[in-house]
Parts: C-alpha cells; structure tokens; sequence
C-alpha cells in the first residue's frame, strides 16, 4: 500500500495563537490520536499534499520528536476564505484495534448491460468499513461483469470477510440504465409490430 512520510515538529504551544503563528510560517497544525497519547505536531503544508489532494487511499508514516506514527487521515479543515489547510486530524493505526477508513471502490470487469448497450452509473465511490489495519487496502474491488441492463450492485452485494461495512445495505452503488438510442430502438420496434 502507498505510504508518504511526513517530517514533523512536536507543539509545544497550544491555542489560537500559537496557531497562526504556526500557519504564518505555512505550517500546518495536526494532531495524531488513537494510540497510547494524542501528539499535536505541525509540519509544512507541502508535506501534507500527496495525503490530501489525492482520491486515493494511502498511509502516512509520520516522523515526530524521533518517534514514526503509522497513521490514516481522519478529518482535514479548510479555511472558509483562502480554502488553504489549516489542520489535519490523523488516527494511529494501532495492530489489535479496529479503525474505521473509507476505502475507494475500484469497478472490474465489462458488465452484461453495457456490452447490450446500456450506460453504466455509478452513485458511489467509496464505502466507510471497519477494519484491523492489517486488512486495510487501497481499493475495495467490485465485480460488475454480471450487471445487467436496469440492473443495479447494491453495498450489501459487497463481500469481504474482514470488513464490516458502515453504509446502508441496500444503496446502490453503481447501475446500467438504457440509453436513449437504445429506447428509440425499442421504441422503433415496437411500431413496426
């Protein structure tokens, strides 16, 4: 799995202040929790764009004070305005403890509704799971070659023994609907019956 390093410096200083102080030298104030203590650090906002600026799903080794945190992206915050970061919420992945990730949904195969003519919809694109970290990947692989026309692949159609999913069971995650040249030509042979 993708893994980006970010070299960061332990906050000593805590408060609004402290923070534009940090953000002036366009750093970015993050915290890490989810393992033995919360670590506040910052580290520079070009460290942070291949984890945010990606639709992918990746793992971010982070340096702090010596030690590495192996973590996921949790929460960002945007500012209203300028829409630059302005803080990163990480969560350490620890061995024996369950976290909760939203994987990217990766579509294989050519459905049986698409090859008839149909067009393929999809409505989502990743699906929040629960997890060990050992089972987190970058994409979850959904099989579409038996989709047929006004034929829809529902979250509970998803199967993965080490992954429990969050979403509602019976959204759609992608359909083949017909086209419209394909019911001007149902349509067509109809009248000439």
């Amino acid at each position: 799995m993708k893994t980006i390093t970010i070299e960061g410096q332990l906050r000593t200083e805590h408060g609004k202040k402290a923070a534009r102080q940090i953000r002036s030298q366009e750093n970015v104030p993050g915290v890490i929790y989810g393992g033995a203590q919360e670590v506040n650090f910052y580290a520079s906002a070009k460290a942070f764009k291949p984890l945010v600026y990606t639709g992918e799903f990746q793992l971010a080794d982070v340096n702090v004070d010596g030690k590495t945190y192996r973590c996921i992206l949790k929460d960002l915050q945007f500012d209203k305005v300028t829409d630059t970061l302005i803080h990163v919420d990480l969560l350490e992945l620890v061995d024996d403890k369950k976290v909760i990730a939203t994987l990217p949904l990766k579509f294989v195969g050519t459905s049986v509704g698409v090859k008839g003519g149909g067009k393929l919809v999809i409505k989502i694109k990743s699906l929040k799971v629960k997890t060990l970290p050992k089972f987190l990947k970058e994409t979850i692989e959904v099989d579409i070659t038996n989709l047929e026309l006004n034929g829809n692949i529902r979250v509970e159609d998803v199967k993965d023994p080490n992954f429990e999913i969050m979403n509602s069971p019976r959204i759609p995650i992608a359909s083949v609907v017909m086209t419209r040249q394909l019911k001007q030509e149902e349509a067509t042979a109809e009248k000439k019956k």
